[in-house]
This record gives C-alpha cells, structure tokens and sequence, in this order.
C-alpha cells in the first residue's frame, strides 16, 4: 500500500554549508511527482534524504503519519531504481528481480507469483534466464524497475534513470514507467534534469533552484504559467522584455499594446513580459508601428518540424540577462519562410503572454502561485 510523503522544513547541511534550507512539500498518495531542476539544485539530496540515505538536520519527512527522520532506510520499505541500474552482473533475470525478496521473508510461492507477475508487467519474462550482459540498455533498466517493485514498497524512488539511455530509447521507457506506475499505483519520487522528460511523465513537478522549491504545479501549468522567471527560463525557452503596464494592457514600446486578461487587478507601472517562441504571431512587414514589432532574423536553425529563428527586436527592450531572441515557425502551417537578413512583424496574443515583476521576478498573473 503506498503513502503520501509530507516533508516539513527539512534541512540540510554539509558542514557550515547548507544546501537545502527548510523546504516543505506535500507529495499525494499514488502520483507521479517529479523533482526537476538544473545540476546542483538539491533534487538527489532530497530524493536521498527520502530514502534515507542522508541524514536530516532540520525538519521532517514522513510518509503518512510516521516520521521516518530516524528510521534506517532498510526499513522504510522503499523501492529505489538508480542511474546505474545497480544489476547483480552473475544473476539472471529472475534471480535480481527475486533479489529483494529473500530479506523480506516472503514465502516461496508467494515469492515466486510476485515474480512471475511482476515479469510479464515489466515485459521481460522472455528474458528470465538471461544475465545482464546479454540485455539492452532498456531490458536491464526494466529489470531494475521490476526489482524495485516486486518488493511492494511504500514509495518508489527513481534518481536520473533514464540518463545512461538514447534519445528513441528513453522516449519509449519514460513510457513504459509511467503506464507501469499508473497500473500499480504507486507513489514516485521521480529525479531528472530534462524539462520535456518531466512534463511528459509526471502528474506534478517541483522545479527547484539552489535547495528551494520554485513552483510545484502540473505540467501544463508549469509550462503556460509559470511562478517566476527562474521557472520560465529553464521550463523550455521563454524571452524575456521589460514592459510598462497600464489599464490591463502591457505596452512593450510607446507604439504597440496588448490587452493580457489574466494580469492581475491593479498592476501598473515596469514590469517583465515573457513570451514563448511558439507564441509569435508572424506577419508581413508594416509600416504601421502599432500593428506589431518589427524583427530582424539573425540566424535560421531548421529544427524539422519547426524553424528557430533568432531574431533582434525593434522599439523594445530584452533583459539584459537573454541571451538570444528566439522565435519558433510551424512549417506545417507556415506559408513563408524567412532567411537571414529578412525583415518581419511579429504581433503577440495576451492570453499567451506572463507577466512578471521587474525586480523580484515573481508571477503578476490572476490565480499564479508557487505552490
């Protein structure tokens, strides 16, 4: 049966040096909750303190009423799938997948109906005599995740496991791990560093920066509203332009306007737009400076389905901080292409734009919290 993990102000220190500081998170019985962030954040010390294998220095995390702060991680019934696969390279299939069991006391035949269950649910019963080294990288990554949880764990727990494979490869086994979830209905801690990977996986993400959880939302909701800046930058691309507001309108040079109807009651004066490059609306050259911004490409990047365009903007100003100005083209729909040195309008749509503060960064928009 699994649980909810509730973790309450956790902290942790290595030495003086704190890398996580009071972070509280509240994970539901039977989802699929993703821990996303850059290299460093903190997202493995944290799935490691759930596991046990980090001490706690502050705070706590439990999973349903008890508090596991002080319980050894052999005994806090956690199912854990690594990077590395972690396999027994001398035992076959079964044997690894049986592994578990053995510390467990679970009888023979109930041993034996978990296994051969667990197997077929894996789609790996044909290679149960096999070793390790005669699997591919999925096969052995099925293996782990079987061996995980044929022990019926409390929480699955998964640490970047998908890495070590190729790109058609971890497609098809973020998948597969997924539907396995969903059927078995356990709670997963899921760790990774790839943006698509987490909104393709996951009932809800927490994007962490630093040992602080950013924003912890559902994935659509991560991508079209994000909490912050920080969240917006790393979630996909966004660019960023400081924007004046006024009258429920964000005026992004003295000439051109939009009406944002999700932008907060009262908001006025500087502020951050972000825009997505998808969210361009492309449109011929015009004379008129408040039908839209004129753009520049500066570099055409095909991308097969889509076209980058990297593009400089007129009458408007990019944080200092953005890097490139990036605009992306269906070419499913799109009835011209543009080269390097062409010049374009480009127009926005409201509901698609988020508004930002100009200095701390955090979400302007109607109904956008962190959490």
């Amino acid at each position: 049966m699994s649980e909810e993990i509730i973790i309450k102000n956790a902290v942790k220190r290595y030495g003086d040096n704190t890398v996580i500081p009071a972070l509280s998170a509240e994970i539901r019985n039977g989802e699929f909750f993703t821990l996303l962030g850059p290299s460093g954040c903190g997202k493995t010390t944290l799935l490691r303190m759930i596991a046990g294998f980090n001490t706690i220095e502050g705070g706590t995390i439990s999973f349903g009423d008890q508090v596991i702060n002080d319980v050894p991680a052999h005994q806090r019934n956690i199912g854990m799938v690594f990077q590395d696969y972690a396999l027994f390279p001398h035992m076959t299939v079964e044997a690894n997948v049986r592994y578990g069991l053995k510390f467990r006391d679970v009888p023979k035949a109930e041993a034996d109906e978990r296994v051969d269950q667990i197997l077929k649910v894996t789609r790996i019963d044909q290679y149960r005599d096999r070793l390790p080294e005669a699997l591919s990288g999925g096969q052995q990554q099925r293996v782990a995740l079987a061996r995980a949880i044929v022990i019926h764990p409390t929480v699955l727990l998964m640490d970047e496991p998908l890495s070590n494979l190729d790109a058609k490869l971890r497609i098809e086994m973020r998948t597969v791990i997924r539907d396995i979830q969903r059927d078995i209905g356990i709670t997963t801690v899921y760790v990774t560093h790839d943006q698509e990977e987490a909104l393709a996986i996951s009932d809800r993400i927490a994007v962490m920066n630093a040992g602080v959880i950013q924003q912890i939302a559902s994935p659509v909701q991560i991508y079209s509203r994000p909490a912050n800046t920080f969240v917006a930058g790393f979630i996909g691309h966004s660019d960023f332009f400081r924007v004046k507001c006024e009258g429920g309108r964000v005026w992004f040079n003295d000439a051109y306007s939009v009406a944002v109807p999700m932008l907060s009651e009262g908001v006025s004066g500087e502020a951050v737009a972000g825009v997505r490059p998808e969210d361009f609306c492309i449109m011929p050259p015009s004379g008129d400076a408040g039908a839209g911004l004129t753009a520049k490409v500066l570099k055409k990047v095909f991308l097969g389905r889509y076209i980058n365009y990297q593009i400089a903007m007129d009458g408007c100003t990019p944080l200092d901080t953005l890097e490139s100005i990036e605009l992306s083209q269906d070419i499913s729909t799109a009835e011209h292409e543009f080269e390097e040195g062409d010049t374009l309008t480009v127009t926005l749509r409201g509901d698609l734009i988020n508004v930002y503060s100009a200095e701390g960064g955090a979400s302007l928009m109607k109904g956008v919290a962190a959490r």
